[in-house]
């Protein structure tokens, strides 16, 4: 394992860099945004183009990869990432940074698919389930790190987007030195959205849902903070604790998933975290550190929702339908993250900061009256029957589910050999 993570250790150190930039400038936009009293309707509309160009990145980067080669496309994308974050302070300009947004989003699901692929490259049946744990507690904690350079640098200012831009440029250093030999993309095929749903409509309602939630807090969390009173240092917090809250919860829950059935599951933590996320829309900032407590409870909640779609999903999958099952998953999320920001950013505006959480708990509710009425109008998966949980996040490419170890179609890619030093080749005659 420890040799694994060695050899691994410039593509780890890329992600790290990578993540906390993106992490910190998402949240800092949302934070400049309320400090510049911009309309709640219009922070929903600007930071929402990020999900789009997401997803827009995840359906077309792999063109552009195949073109170029992975360091070359790796160091565009992250080249394009990183002059966006530099250029959101020259022009305080909603369709500017709309813009910006759609590029961002772009450029950093075309890295993703790049360090996946190389992750994807180097795994065996026998090490592709820890890889695959290794690069979510990366991706998290990278992301909670993230949160709390907020810190550094009046919001108002140049210094913040520059130190996102430094981050996200220094990405570039540890992959474009490494020699591991790229690895070829093969294009992933997805289900059709509509058969996915017969099959597994529980499936396909909580990875939307899911979006919506994640992609809404992600968006309108630091907006929130802001709007009720929450210093700099709290507001880093806040976003914080709720990221390191869904990591921390993914683990019992898939104990608890293993156990029981899964959609019963999904119905109890949703139901939970709507409560939760209603008692956040009630008690407001009254105590700051209960805040955070109920927020981290809300959004790590709403986090595992997605780990659990996938496997109630996989559950009445072949094996070998696992990944394009996957893929299709990871697009219903990508379609609920678009509408989360739009969705929260209205009710802010007309219930006022508490409704961010009052519309979670609105969402979370009608995922737990979906998932009892499937409960009670089809029958259930055998507890011994599911296929084994496994925590899986929706921040990420479908490269990464190629990981997952519930697939069985994995194919192991031939052992990649390092390129001989310059010494050591051949002359021209």
């Amino acid at each position: 394992m420890t040799r694994m993570v060695a050899s691994l250790s410039a593509l780890i150190l890329s992600i790290v860099l990578l993540v906390s930039g993106n992490a910190f400038l998402m949240t800092l936009l949302g934070i400049r945004l309320g400090i510049e009293q911009v309309a709640p309707d219009i922070i929903g509309w600007v930071l929402v183009c990020y999900s789009i160009g997401f997803v827009l990145g995840t359906l077309y980067v792999h063109r552009v990869i195949g073109r170029v080669g992975h360091i070359r496309a790796f160091a565009v994308f992250a080249a394009f990432a990183a002059v966006a974050s530099l250029m959101y302070p020259m022009a305080l300009s909603m369709g500017f940074w709309a813009f910006l947004r759609v590029l961002s989003g772009f450029s950093i699901a075309g890295v993703l698919v790049v360090v996946e692929s190389w992750f994807s490259s180097r795994a065996t049946n026998a090490n592709r389930g820890a890889l695959f744990a290794v690069y979510q507690v990366v991706f998290y904690l990278s992301a909670a790190g993230g949160q709390l350079l907020v810190n550094v640098g009046d919001p108002a200012s140049f210094l913040p987007f520059s130190l996102a831009a430094i981050l996200l440029t220094l990405a570039l250093v540890p992959l474009s030195l490494t020699r591991m030999e790229a690895p070829v993309i093969e294009q992933v095929s997805r289900l059709s959205f509509f058969t996915l749903a017969r099959e597994s409509f529980t499936g396909v309602a909580g990875a939307v849902i899911c979006g919506v939630l994640i992609g809404g807090f992600y968006a309108l969390g630091p907006v929130y903070a802001t709007l009720v009173g929450l210093d700099l240092a709290k507001v880093s917090t806040f976003m914080a604790s709720a990221i390191v809250a869904a990591m921390i919860l993914a683990w019992p829950l898939g104990r608890v998933c293993d156990r029981f059935d899964r959609r019963r599951v999904m119905f109890w933590v949703a139901l939970t975290a709507a409560l939760a996320a209603a008692l956040v829309g009630l008690l407001g900032a009254f105590d700051p550190w209960l805040l955070m407590l109920l927020v981290g409870t809300v959004v790590g909640l709403s986090a595992t929702l997605y780990p659990v779609a996938v496997a109630i999903t996989n559950d009445r999958m072949e094996s070998s339908r696992i990944v394009p099952a996957s893929a299709t998953l990871l697009l219903s999320y990508g379609i609920g993250s678009v509408l989360g920001p739009i969705v929260m950013a209205r009710l802010i505006a007309l219930l006022g900061p508490e409704g961010l959480f009052f519309g979670m708990a609105v969402f979370l509710t009608l995922l737990a009256l979906i998932t009892s009425y499937r409960i009670s109008h089809t029958e259930d998966v055998p507890v011994a029957d599911q296929e084994q949980f496994v925590t899986t996040m929706p921040e990420s490419s479908v490269v990464l589910t190629e990981l997952d170890p519930r697939n069985e179609a994995f194919q192991e890619a031939p052992e990649a050999q390092e390129p001989p030093p310059e010494s050591q080749m051949p002359k021209a005659g």
